[in-house]
Formats: C-alpha cells, sequence, structure tokens
C-alpha cells in the first residue's frame, strides 16, 4: 500500500502535465493540417445550433433546465455532440432582439445568464459533447457589434427594420476600426475566456468541453460597395487583433472567425483567403442559406429546389478546394431550408428540406471520408420541444427558445423534435461521420473537387 501510495504521489507531481483532474487533457480538439484531431484520433461530427443553450440553463427568469438536459439527452442520443451556442449578447433597444441580454451595459453582466452557460457546459462535458462559443454578433438580433458602437458613441443604434438592412450593415461594419467598441468587447471577451464555472469549478480556458472561441457569428466587412472595400483592411486587422488577444488568454482551445464564406467577404475568394491567412485563425467556417440568397423559393420548391441543392454544393466544393489553399480544416457550421410553401408549423412538411439535408450532408460526409478539409456540421438550428407561441410565429419575451432567432418566425428554420424524417437524414449522417473517427483518415489522398462539383443531386 505504501509503494502504492508513492507511486500515485510521484505521478502525480511528475507527470502533471499529462493530468487533467477533469479527464485527459488531450481530450481538446486541436488541428493537424486540414484536419481536426482529438487525442491523435480524427475528429468528426455532425452537430447542431442551439444558439440558447445558455439561456435554459439559467437559474433566472430565462430558465428550463429540466428542458435543457431533455435536449442534450436527445442530441446525445442522435449522434449530435457539437453545439454552436451564443456566448454573447447585448442589450438593445431595438425591435426582436433577444430579452434579457447577458451584458446589460458596459462592464455589467447578468450573471443568471452565464450561470446558465455555466451549467450547458458542465452537462455538456458529463455527456462528452463540445460547444462553439462565439462572442458577439454582426447581426442585430442579440445586440452585438452596433450596439458595441452605440456605447462607445453614445448614439441609438440602427434597426434594419427601420433603417434598412444596408444602412445597418454600414453601421455594424464600423465597428471594426472604433477602438472603444473594440475595448468594450475585449473587457467581455477576457471575463468569458477567464471565467470559473459556477457549476463544475473549471476555468472555461480550462475546460475540454468546448472547441472553439469564435470571434463572432456572421462577422463581415459591410456590403458589397465601395465602403465594405474600404472596411476590408480594418475587418483584417480586427480578424488578427481578436484572434490574438483570445489565444493570449487561452492556448488550449481553437479559434475560429464564424464568417460565413464568401458570402461575408464582399463574394471575393481573396477577401476569404485574406481573412483566413492568420495563424491565429485554426480552421474555416461556411455557412449556407439558399432561401436568403434567392437560389430557393418554398413556395415553388419542386422547380426552385434543384437550383439550391446545385448552388450548395458548388458553394461548398469552392470553399473546400480555398481551406486547402489555407491548409486548415472546414465546418459548414450553418445551414436550413424552411418547411413546404413557406410554413412555419410543425405540422407542415418537409419534403423539401429533407431532400436538400440529404444531398448536402452526403457531399459533406463523402469530402470527408475523402480526405478534404472538411470535418463536420452543424444545422441550424435545434427547436427541439419548442413552439411558437402566438399565432403569427413572432417571438415575445418569455416565450419558448426555439431554433430560429427572435427577428424570424419561429418555425422558419427549425429542427423539432417532431420532424422525424429530417431526424432521420440527421441521424444517418452522424453515424457515418462518427465511423469516420475511428479510422485513420488522415493519410487518405484527396479526391478532387471536380468528383463533387458534378455529383448529382
Amino acid at each position: 500500500m505504501k509503494i502504492f501510495s508513492v507511486l500515485l504521489i510521484t505521478f502525480i507531481l511528475s507527470g502533471c502535465a499529462g493530468f487533467w483532474p477533469f479527464g485527459e487533457k488531450d481530450s481538446f480538439i486541436k488541428v493537424d493540417g486540414t484536419h481536426f484531431v482529438r487525442g491523435g484520433h480524427p475528429y468528426y461530427f455532425a452537430g447542431t445550433n442551439m444558439w440558447y443553450a445558455g439561456y435554459l440553463g439559467s437559474p433566472g427568469r430565462t430558465g428550463d433546465r429540466p428542458r435543457l438536459l431533455r435536449e442534450l439527452d436527445s442530441l446525445h442520443a442522435l449522434g449530435l455532440d457539437n453545439i454552436r451556442i451564443m456566448a454573447g449578447s447585448e442589450t438593445s433597444e431595438r425591435n426582436h432582439v433577444v430579452i434579457p441580454s447577458i451584458t446589460v451595459s458596459p462592464g455589467v453582466v447578468d450573471d443568471t445568464l452565464l450561470q446558465g452557460l455555466d451549467f450547458a457546459l458542465a452537462e455538456m462535458a458529463k455527456r462528452k459533447m463540445k460547444a462553439v462559443l462565439y462572442l458577439t454578433n454582426y447581426r442585430e438580433w442579440s445586440g452585438g457589434m452596433s450596439q458595441y458602437l452605440s456605447w462607445a458613441d453614445s448614439i441609438k443604434s440602427f434597426d434594419p427594420e427601420v433603417e434598412g438592412w444596408g444602412t445597418f450593415m454600414d453601421f455594424s461594419a464600423r465597428f471594426y476600426k472604433n477602438e472603444r467598441a473594440n475595448e468594450m468587447y475585449r473587457e467581455y471577451v477576457k471575463s468569458i475566456i477567464t471565467r470559473e464555472n459556477s457549476v463544475n469549478g473549471r476555468f472555461y480556458s480550462e475546460d475540454p468541453a468546448i472547441m472553439s472561441w469564435q470571434l463572432a457569428n456572421e462577422p463581415r466587412p459591410g456590403r458589397e460597395n465601395k465602403e465594405g472595400i474600404a472596411n476590408l483592411p480594418y475587418f483584417y486587422r480586427w480578424i488578427e487583433q481578436a484572434g490574438a488577444y483570445i489565444k493570449s488568454l487561452d492556448t488550449n482551445h481553437l479559434v475560429s472567425t464564424g464568417n460565413e464564406g464568401m458570402a461575408g467577404c464582399l463574394q471575393n475568394e481573396e477577401n476569404f483567403l485574406r481573412a483566413h491567412s492568420s495563424g491565429v485563425i485554426d480552421y474555416v467556417t461556411i455557412h449556407v442559406w439558399p432561401f436568403n440568397w434567392k437560389w430557393y423559393d418554398p413556395k415553388e420548391f419542386e422547380s426552385t429546389l434543384p437550383v439550391a441543392i446545385a448552388n450548395s454544393k458548388e458553394y461548398i466544393a469552392k470553399h473546400i478546394d480555398l481551406a486547402r489553399r489555407l491548409h486548415k480544416p472546414m465546418v459548414m457550421e450553418e445551414f436550413g431550408l424552411g418547411r413546404d410553401n413557406g410554413g412555419y408549423s410543425p405540422a407542415a412538411p418537409v419534403t423539401a428540406r429533407d431532400r436538400y439535408y440529404s444531398a448536402v450532408l452526403q457531399m459533406v460526409y463523402d469530402s470527408a471520408k475523402s480526405g478534404t478539409p472538411v470535418a463536420g456540421s452543424n444545422f441550424w438550428g435545434w427547436g427541439g420541444e419548442g413552439k411558437a407561441a402566438n399565432p403569427d410565429f413572432i417571438w415575445k419575451e418569455g416565450d419558448p427558445f426555439t431554433g430560429d432567432p427572435p427577428q424570424e418566425p419561429q418555425g422558419i428554420n427549425s429542427i423539432f423534435n417532431s420532424d422525424s424524417t429530417t431526424i432521420a437524414v440527421i441521424t444517418s449522417f452522424a453515424k457515418q461521420m462518427k465511423r469516420l473517427g475511428n479510422i485513420d483518415t488522415l493519410n487518405v489522398p484527396p479526391r478532387s473537387i471536380d468528383a463533387f462539383h458534378h455529383s448529382s443531386p
């Protein structure tokens, strides 16, 4: 017994670099060339967006911890073990924004919401799930960059529902060159990354349940005009500086931009390459939105669905090539499609959605299996048990959360737990991706991009 105790003490003292009180340190996701690895093995995943997970975990007014536990259990059972979550929201006076917000005013937070994020991460850790946490938003629905600008310059923030989306985009993009707004952003980033989880005592910077810090949700240099082009140097500088700042606080976790791809870089591949070339950005992300990008009309889904599938495949294939040129992994971290004929009710059919999901997820799997930089996907978004509370499907404070943010009809892109046919497609994909993680795919010669580009829908 004495010898055993000595050996145990020796192991702890001499091997503390390999000893991790909450699991093996190598369970952090790392990058090996164009692939993710966990503990030296390939890491492939199927996942979802559930931006509101921390809100459900809160002990405050938004909380519903029993529901969160059921949702996590459901996702884990489906093989969806990677969840993209909002980790920063800012109070705004606009219409149709998340209420309440994490940051009430500069330097003042609603700690019940952060306790909710603590709870969500602690429960995800129990299930060996991974979280991607985005730290602010270019969009308006959670406050975001434009709210930091409002605080910095003591002005009212633009509301796209009032001033128009183009005006709002120009305003939000001012964030990149506003030093006071960025000071506020960095102050919040530091408070999150150095936070000690109130549930399990882990520091966020040391928590293997976190896969990646994301600079923002869908950061863009602006819209496709001369102002957007003029913003590019500031956009690039912000990515470099914000990424380097996160790395200075946390050497365990990956950093990504949260960018949409070329759609978030003025539709220019050189802009995308430049934005993601920095060594502080570990992997690239893309978002694919056929309806928003005018590729698809749900009221004419039979005729427009083939176009949506073909264009989506072309977009994915293009970014596989760009990721290879950057020598970094790639994640399709947002994509979605509405219900047939533009319905929002869970009872509305999802014929087109199922066909779309089947096509794009098959391409993701085939690409990953063939050794390309594709590592996984997160559909938008998991609605689970959530349901719209109002006949007009518009979210109001106190309503249940779905996968759709509050500026959109509740049900437009959500996958509810009653969507059995879509869930069957997703589950099949998840099983395929999990199998890839059990075989050595790190040295598979990549297949030609042309094979994916010309594959049939």
